[in-house]
């Protein structure tokens, strides 16, 4: 299946000095797919220049004569950045010219304007954005990471359900287990509005196990791990934190005095294998659920290898039709509900 991604080339702290690059080597490694780089037609082809590359059959340039700066209010963006480089990418997919669109830009304009051009899939309230953690046996999907900070308990049911279809599309796994991310694992603990979702999904035909505590995602207790976006932003923050504090204090031990440099270079390989494991530029790519159209929010600091990951995971979702599969499931489960 040939299929074509839009790019946002302006997003993002570094644009086009990470997506142009990033761009090419997944062309290099993906033959069946094309590449739309959107932004400054000047700025890129320099770009394009820089790495004996141009525009051509697998790589065209989509002109857009603005760019969303990453704390522009997603309103304003929404109303005055008409031609953005991230509209005109999102556009492209609403156009039928792209089969998905990333951007490492502001990420609530991103979602704003997705939403507003695209729009939820028949069911969905609100998107969600949803990304791969690494775990002790591999890695779980969480949402909402920051979306929506406030929510009702069939949000959460929604944000279930796109969890799990994505978890199955992209990890081949037929039957995802899902929790919802508590203050404890007992039945009596939590909120409501989590309680309430915990009573719809005992009742639906997903996999779901139970409540989980924060300590579970990393253990990689489920597939799926479903929370509001406050909760979700909160727990990915506090998790980068500490992983940079054990760096931190990792890197100051090994280099104390003589021994512990000696130590230090002993462990190295060690050290380094810890490190590509939780590399966080392999999990790069989040995605947008809930719209009628594939949408990856790259991280704004992403370098070459990170936008490539996120390039892969757009890629991924077109192969596995994400947002029809979410379509197709939650229709399911609402005639289920009807049936009850």
């Amino acid at each position: 299946m040939s299929l074509t991604i839009a790019l946002d080339g302006m997003g993002g702290d570094h644009g086009p000095r990470v997506v142009v690059p990033a761009a090419l080597t997944a062309l290099s490694a993906q033959k069946d797919l094309k590449l739309i780089l959107v932004g400054d037609p000047e700025l890129l082809t320099v770009e394009l220049s820089a790495h004996r590359a141009r525009a051509g059959e697998r790589l065209e340039i989509q002109p857009a004569s603005q760019v969303v700066a990453m704390d522009e209010l997603p309103s304003s963006a929404l109303r005055g950045k008409k031609d953005s480089s991230m509209r005109v990418a999102i556009d492209l997919v609403k156009q039928g010219r792209a089969h998905a669109c990333i951007s490492a830009g502001n990420t609530g304009a991103l979602m704003a304007t997705a939403r507003f051009v695209l729009k939820t899939l028949p069911g969905i309230d609100r998107p969600a954005i949803c990304a791969a953690l690494p775990t002790i046996k591999g890695h779980t999907h969480v949402l909402d990471l920051g979306a929506n900070v406030d929510v009702y308990a069939d949000t959460l049911y929604q944000f279930a359900v796109m969890g799990a279809a994505l978890t199955s599309a992209v990890d081949n796994i037929e039957a995802p287990t899902v929790g919802l991310l508590n203050i404890g694992a007992e039945e009596i603990k939590g909120n409501d509005r989590v309680k309430e979702a915990a009573r719809m999904l005992e009742e639906s035909d997903l996999n779901y196990v139970g409540f989980v505590e924060g300590d579970d995602i990393y253990a990689g207790k489920v597939d799926v791990v479903v929370c509001d976006g406050f909760v979700g932003n909160v727990a990915l923050k506090t998790s980068e934190g500490v992983a940079r504090m054990i760096r931190h204090y990792l890197t100051n031990e090994f280099k104390r005095n003589l021994v512990t440099k000696l130590v230090g270079a002993m462990a190295l390989p060690v050290l380094n294998a810890f490190k590509a494991k939780i590399d966080p530029r392999k999990y790069n790519g989040a995605s947008l659920l809930g719209l009628q159209g594939i949408v990856i929010k790259s991280h704004g600091g992403a370098d070459k290898m990170a936008f490539a990951n996120a390039i892969n995971e757009a890629v991924m979702e077109v192969r596995n039709n994400v947002p029809q599969r979410i379509s197709r499931q939650l229709e399911s489960l609402l005639v289920e509900r009807r049936a009850v």
